[in-house]
């Protein structure tokens, strides 16, 4: 089992090998690369939820995403949820029917699958092939897509937010920056600059998030680990200072001290129930105080 500690992949010094890692293979569609022989994933059934995989259309090519959403009448508000750098795999799908079971559309775009599925891969350096072929622009072009699609779904009530996960974690400040439909984002251990040169996903001529602050159109919650190997808290305090310097108000950063990076990836060696805990709840807090409050899907009756 290699555990990912750090949002651009593990290093051999990071590598810890566990003799029961085979077992975590029973967990069917989770990443390879990063689960836990120990993990106990949490699993969300699908009652009362209508899940599907959808296509949307998309100027260069049709574009995947699992949704999952209330199976009751009426509309309600979106969520797109913005994958770690493994895709839309178990986890996921799991955090889409989460949402659902909250009262949301929750739509998880496959943004890396014009390069492959990086979900069933051991070779992190393979995985970051794929990763690096999605680029800043790409992402956007596929968030518009997908906000046309939400729009024109009788389910969809046009009320818009995002958060994501690790990659994703940084598209969500990317996300608030470009586009006005969003209300709000929350983005998870998300780098906040630029890699060092050489390193992954430093080759693409980019803003990251703490460079677009000051465009940010919706307020944006950062959740960040103390412990992150990969993210220091200098650049978490640098994240906070440009929030203020640019009078963001709304937005802020969250440090958990005691927190690594996947804190929230329940199938993980670096899980931390405490700090996933809170900081979901401090997620749907930050939706409902900007406008996208869920709506409550009728009570699942039983089946006779």
């Amino acid at each position: 089992m290699v555990s990912l500690t750090r949002p651009e992949g593990s290093q051999p010094q990071d590598f810890h090998l566990s003799r029961r890692w085979i077992a975590g293979l029973f967990f069917a569609g989770f990443a390879v690369s990063a689960l836990s022989a120990q993990a106990e994933p949490i699993v969300t059934d699908s009652v009362g939820l209508i899940t599907s995989e959808e296509t949307f259309p998309h100027p260069e090519s049709p574009l995947p995403a699992y949704v999952a959403r209330p199976d009751a009448k009426g509309r309600y508000p979106v969520v797109i949820v913005v994958s770690e750098v493994f895709g839309v795999h178990e986890y996921i799908r799991d955090v889409c029917r989460r949402l659902a079971k909250l009262g949301y559309v929750a739509i998880s775009p496959a943004f890396f699958h014009r390069a492959g599925d990086p979900a069933p891969l051991k070779d992190f350096k393979a995985i970051q092939k794929i990763v690096e072929t999605a680029t800043n622009a790409q992402v956007m072009g596929d968030i518009a897509a997908t906000l046309d699609w939400a729009k024109q779904q009788s389910f969809a009530d046009k009320r818009f937010a995002l958060t994501g996960f690790c990659w994703g974690g940084s598209v969500a400040w990317m996300a608030s920056a470009q586009f006005k439909e969003f209300k709000a984002t929350v983005g998870w251990y998300g780098r906040p600059s630029k890699p060092a040169a050489g390193g992954f996903l430093g080759a693409e001529d980019r803003q990251w998030p703490i460079d677009v602050v000051p465009q940010l159109h919706a307020p944006v919650l950062g959740l960040y680990g103390g412990k992150d190997r990969g993210i220091p808290q200098t650049d978490t305090d640098a994240l906070k200072a440009a929030l203020v310097a640019a009078r963001k108000k709304g937005s802020d950063v969250i440090v958990y001290p005691e927190a690594q990076h996947g804190f929230h990836a329940d199938y993980r060696e670096t899980y931390n129930q405490a700090a996933a805990t809170d900081g979901w709840q401090r997620m749907l807090d930050h939706f409902a105080k900007n406008g996208v409050k869920p709506r409550t899907p009728p009570a699942v009756k039983p089946k006779p």
